[in-house]
């Protein structure tokens, strides 16, 4: 098994055909379940001094993982009692074999059930339920959230579908205990905003079992792209590492002051800034390393074009949504030099998306938040189904933009980031971000690689600084980030 296995996404149908793998190959669902219970446990122990604690369980192998975590809990002298979801007699396989095991009194699942206790175990129905949560299990989740009652779930919690972080019924958790792989909506929002604290356990099952399929998506991680980053060398001069070009707009200079610092500090050895003239002196009193160009008319954009050794393009922040802006994202895209399209730049389009994915024949980014992505590709389905959609339909890759940002590629790759922070919705970010992803694109990265870098970067810089950030903060915070990458 890769490095990069670990990071696999795996959906539920995926989850179901490694725990039939590990059966063939010998290892039973009760040998499964007792692994996942005891790890549970050991996860619950490490977390919470000896309190009240009441297991909820299901009919499924859920409920007999948590009839492994009740007994595990019991015999480290936990208070424990247990509520069952139907009747012992309807219970089949392992869960009937460790129901067996448990010699203390069960409770019927109700929300008088939770009386005494001050820890719930949610191991009712987990990625299993295919349906929104009702009845008992459902009015007894929510009145634990209304007592305000720590739950930790087991795989998922209850009601949170495991393949798209949609609600159906699920409460906060506290923590969130899931075996071998993550699925999606562990990281999708609202999924990974309810799951709490996430961990991942090993329960036994076999490394075969993971390579007789095609993960469905990765967790964005450094594993995944940091030896693709570009590095520098002794005998390289500004040019070797690429020259990044930026068109800003006006009355509007900021948002694009952000992306061309940000493209410099991802490590473009050249950054130039080709603005309208009237707005030069702005932009040149601001920008001191980073080269500003004035542009008097369109054949100005032609001619700097016409030079080469501008390795990647940019343009969208505060570029204004007019035919102005479609004629300049024509002329960055029919050069088929990577280009990254933000903010403006996409809202342009929002009438006739199909002139900008006609228009795209070289390697392009498109990093538009939900409000962009919705005005340019079709309504309805989960976040990350959307995005590979886009990405196919368009021919770009898609970066599209949250908490659980969503990265994209036409050939059907996905990486979920969920190294971003709270302190990210801040004015500006999304410019940094478009310049983090320019700077990569000028030094020679793979795109979608790039893409995915650099929004782990912007994460993980933004984390660094910590609470009151603000979008100029970010820049200066990466040369930090790559720093520990280089050495990790």
């Amino acid at each position: 098994m890769t490095r990069h296995s670990r990071h696999a996404l795996l959906t539920n149908a995926q989850m179901a055909e490694v725990d039939r793998l590990t059966a063939a190959y010998g290892i039973s669902a009760i040998a499964l379940t007792e692994n996942a219970g005891r790890a549970a446990a050991k996860a619950i122990l490490q977390r919470w001094s000896s309190s009240p604690v009441i297991v909820l369980c299901g009919p499924g192998r859920n409920g007999a993982d948590g009839f492994v975590v009740a007994r595990r809990l019991a015999a480290a002298d936990w208070p424990v009692s247990l509520a069952l979801l139907g009747s012992i007699e309807e219970l089949r396989g392992a869960t009937a074999h460790h129901v067996a095991l448990w010699h203390n009194p069960i409770k019927a699942m109700t929300p008088d059930c939770l009386d005494g206790a001050e820890l719930v175990v949610d191991a009712i129905f987990g990625s299993g339920l295919s349906r929104p949560l009702k009845g008992e299990a459902a009015a007894t989740l929510l009145e634990a959230h209304k007592r305000k009652l720590a739950i930790v779930a087991i795989d998922v919690p209850s009601g949170l579908m495991g393949d798209t972080g949609a609600n159906a019924g699920a409460v906060q958790t506290a923590l969130t205990i899931t075996s071998f792989r993550k699925k999606p909506g562990h990281l999708l929002q609202p999924g990974r905003s309810l799951c709490g604290e996430l961990v991942v356990t090993e329960i036994g099952t076999p490394a075969f079992a993971f390579d007789v399929f095609t993960p469905y998506a990765f967790e964005n991680d450094p594993d995944l792209w940091a030896t693709s980053l570009p590095r520098t060398h002794a005998i390289d001069n500004k040019y070797d590492r690429g020259h990044a070009l930026l068109v800003g707009g006006y009355p509007v200079t900021g948002a694009i002051r952000l992306a061309a610092r940000a493209a410099a500090r991802a490590g473009a050895g050249l950054t130039t800034v080709a603005v309208p003239e009237v707005a030069l002196p702005i932009y040149a009193a601001a920008l001191t390393s980073i080269m500003v160009s004035p542009l008097s008319g369109r054949r100005d954009l032609e001619q700097l074009l016409n030079d080469f050794h501008y390795r990647a393009l940019l343009t969208g922040p505060g570029a204004g949504v007019g035919a102005d802006t479609r004629e300049q994202v024509l002329a960055l895209l029919k050069t088929g030099r990577p280009t990254v399209l933000d903010a403006d730049a996409l809202s342009a389009f929002a009438d006739n998306a199909q002139e900008l994915f006609d228009a795209i024949i070289g390697p392009c980014v498109l990093t538009p938040h939900t409000g962009e992505f919705d005005r340019l590709f079709e309504p309805g389905g989960d976040k990350l189904t959307r995005t590979r959609a886009a990405a196919s339909r368009s021919g770009a890759i898609i970066v599209h933009k949250g908490s659980d940002t969503v990265i994209a590629a036409p050939n059907g790759r996905v990486m979920i980031n969920a190294n971003a922070p709270p302190t990210l919705a801040t004015a500006g970010a999304g410019d940094v971000l478009g310049g983090i992803i320019l700077g990569l694109l000028a030094q020679g990265m793979e795109p979608f690689l790039a893409a995915a870098a650099a929004v782990w970067l912007h994460g993980a810089a933004a984390s660094a600084f910590g609470p009151n950030l603000i979008a100029e903060d970010i820049p200066d915070l990466l040369p930090a980030v790559f720093r520990q990458l280089q050495f990790a």
